[in-house]
């Protein structure tokens, strides 16, 4: 493990924390946390640093998943091949993650966020009320869909899971941004354990930092969805629209800077 002092230990609980807030409203806590860790410990390996923010992220996804569903109380018919399908997928993409050169996903998952980010604005009653769009078997199909392909981008690359998950669960299925945000912490989950499984094997994540992150993490996720399900879908849109932004910012930094 490396060096790691104690202001930096600070400053990366600070950054899970904040993390873990945004990460339980829509999705997108790696833009904080996974830039910090670069940061603050830029000996460690890239397995390390990415299995090392999947062990704290679990702690927040995990909070939030439980107030979701005791909020929130997410339908199973979608939940669970959602899930199901995105840890698979996850574990899947952290076994070539080391293989795949993170030059080829930044320019595709930039234009992508722009076109979600556009797509959100221009339709203001866009996640307002759950008007679902497939009933029966078609329901099981799209969810699936959704879990398997972003749940394989999340064990491969990352920034930005939580933002397609809920714009994937608005945009294509018809929920309203609150119950997308609930379903897809659910599935966060799932793709976190998919992925730490896979890095564990290899022997990766710095187990002490990680779980010491992940109860900080943990205290963000709690505030953020209670503050979410306080607030509201129209609140969840707006931070959603906040989120991608920035995600699209660095993103764009990396690919036209970097």
């Amino acid at each position: 493990m490396p060096d790691v002092s104690l202001w930096t230990v600070v400053f990366l609980v600070v950054a899970a924390f904040s993390a873990g807030w945004i990460d339980a409203v829509v999705g997108g806590g790696g833009l904080i946390q996974l830039p910090a860790m670069l940061l603050g410990l830029p000996n460690a390996s890239p397995a390390q640093i990415l299995s090392t923010n999947k062990i704290s992220s679990l702690f927040g996804t995990t909070t939030s998943a439980i107030t979701y569903g005791i909020k929130v109380k997410p339908d199973r018919r979608t939940v669970l091949p959602l899930a199901g399908l995105a840890g698979l997928a996850a574990a899947g993409g952290a076994l070539v993650a080391t293989h795949i050169p993170m030059a080829w996903f930044k320019p595709i998952v930039l234009v992508l966020l722009i076109g979600v980010a556009i797509y959100t604005w221009l339709k203001p009653d866009l996640g307002s009320a759950t008007i679902l769009r497939f009933d029966g078997h078609s329901h099981y199909v799209a969810a699936g869909l959704v879990g398997a392909l972003i749940g394989f981008y999340d064990g491969a690359v990352g920034p930005g899971t939580g933002s397609f998950l809920i714009f994937a669960l608005v945009g294509l299925m018809g929920y309203n941004f609150l119950r997308a945000s609930a379903k897809a912490k659910i599935a966060n989950v799932a793709t976190n354990l998919g992925a730490i499984v896979v890095f564990a094997l290899h022997g990766a994540p710095l187990w002490r930092l990680g779980l010491i992150m992940g109860l900080a993490n943990l205290l963000g996720g709690l505030l953020g969805a209670r503050t979410a399900v306080a607030r509201g879908s129209r609140f969840v849109r707006i931070v959603f629209l906040v989120v991608v932004a920035a995600l699209i910012l660095r993103l764009a930094y990396d690919v036209f800077f970097a």
